[in-house]
């Protein structure tokens, strides 16, 4: 078990479904991670659903708004990341490049959040806590485990990261089957990137991809697509690792599952 009480500067705290149709999507997860929901009214008629484990907030999700569908963006996760202060972080991220697409807001008592642009395309969340830490749980089936940024620019992604939340970088070796940067922040690894693969379509942009950690890969991909979901990388081994697939649910949000290699 691995519960949270705080999250550091530069920690992937948060993850939170934009979909379209909400309550199918909680169905679906409820039904492949086993989590308990405890919906919380945010509004005249919406409402935010967030996903538990043990009595604990592990994800969260959202009816898309209507902004959202108007600029095309699909069902997503969005990938929150804890900051000391969101006002100061939007101000360094603007200077290395980025786009401002919500600038700093408070969510009531539960903390003051920012969206951006990284300067590749790659869109992602500020979070500076208040009530609400994130995510109570990670790195244990049913939780969030890992993020990996996919983007055409990997050396300029690099480079905005390390300096915006002073990520330590350590690449693949020579040899290495394929192109792959872990990031660690604070000694502590959790981040990845990797060169968007030439097949994908050029109108596809950079993006954020949230892992949840499963206990078998195979068996949870094939609950996946038993419950409505697609799978867009077979279940696969990663050397020293484990195994993984992507699939995408039944309204188009896509994600990752890992199951760690077992260490005996």
């Amino acid at each position: 078990m691995a519960d949270v009480s705080s999250h550091s500067p530069g920690t992937f705290s948060w993850p939170e479904l934009a979909t379209t149709d909400q309550k199918a999507a909680v169905s679906f997860y409820r039904a492949l991670f086993d989590w308990d929901v405890n919906d919380q009214p945010i509004g005249p008629a919406d409402i935010y659903s967030m996903f538990q484990l043990r009595g604990k907030e592990v994800a969260a999700a959202y009816t898309m708004r209507t902004e959202e569908r108007q600029m095309g963006a699909p069902p997503h996760w969005n990938a929150y990341v804890t900051v000391a202060n969101v006002d100061e972080a939007v101000t360094k991220a603007q200077g290395l490049g980025a786009k401002v697409y919500a600038p700093p807001f408070d969510v009531m008592d539960a903390g003051r959040m920012a969206v951006l642009q990284d300067p590749t395309g790659a869109v992602f969340q500020l979070w500076q806590p208040n009530k609400h830490i994130g995510a109570k749980i990670l790195n244990e089936p049913g939780a969030l485990c890992w993020t990996e940024l996919s983007t055409r620019d990997t050396k300029g992604a690099e480079q905005f990261y390390t300096q915006l939340f002073g990520w330590t970088p350590k690449h693949s070796g020579p040899g290495s089957p394929m192109e792959y940067t872990e990031f660690s922040n604070q000694g502590r690894p959790g981040v990845g990137m990797m060169p968007m693969n030439e097949h994908i379509p050029t109108h596809v942009p950079p993006y954020w991809l949230s892992y949840f950690q499963v206990a078998d890969v195979d068996a949870s991909t094939g609950k996946a697509k038993e419950l409505g979901a697609n799978t867009l990388v077979a279940p696969m081994d990663i050397a020293d690792a484990g195994r993984f697939s992507v699939v995408s649910d039944p309204q188009g949000a896509v994600f990752a599952l890992f199951a760690p290699k077992s260490r005996t």
